[in-house]
């Protein structure tokens, strides 16, 4: 059987964006439910030294350290909560990927809202503005006007 060649071309292109996890070998977990909690906790957790990824998706060695005390907290009995909470009194709220939802943060939440209110004013009222008028043919008095204006800017011959 033969496969479409949109859809080898698909399976190609998609392959960029599908989550590639650093978990390492060594850190798995035994317990399939353990290590389900540990991949969801390391998942809200930020990489500090990528910043722009959670520490699931790190190969830094700061993430996989990280990555360790999430499975050994879990190990020793910690429930999530638990283990977010020691993670940020050691590293501070910065490494929630989502930050809590206080005074403080109000700004970082609503900026995207904030944003994407002010895209749509500017585009309702960029639609309402009328369009520029096409400005009415000179009088015979003023086409009479210009071309004098005209002919005193011009040096003469």
């Amino acid at each position: 059987m033969r496969f479409p060649l949109a859809l080898v071309l698909l399976l190609l292109l998609s392959f960029p964006f599908s989550p590639i996890h650093a978990v390492e070998p060594g850190e798995i977990l035994k317990d399939p439910a353990l290590e389900a909690r540990a991949r969801t906790i390391s998942q809200e957790l930020r990489c500090v030294v990528c910043q722009n990824q959670s520490i699931d998706d790190s190969n830094a060695p700061l993430a996989h350290d990280l990555r360790v005390i999430v499975r050994e907290r879990l190990t020793a009995g910690d429930t999530d909560s638990q283990v977010l909470a020691f993670v940020e009194s050691r590293y501070g709220e910065f490494v929630l990927l989502r930050p809590r939802f206080k005074l403080q943060t109000l700004l970082l939440w609503f900026t995207p809202l904030l944003l994407l209110g002010g895209a749509a004013i500017f585009l309702v009222r960029s639609r309402r503005r009328p369009s520029a008028a096409i400005p009415a043919p000179l009088s015979p008095d003023e086409r009479k006007r210009l071309d004098e204006l005209l002919a005193q800017d011009r040096p003469e011959h």
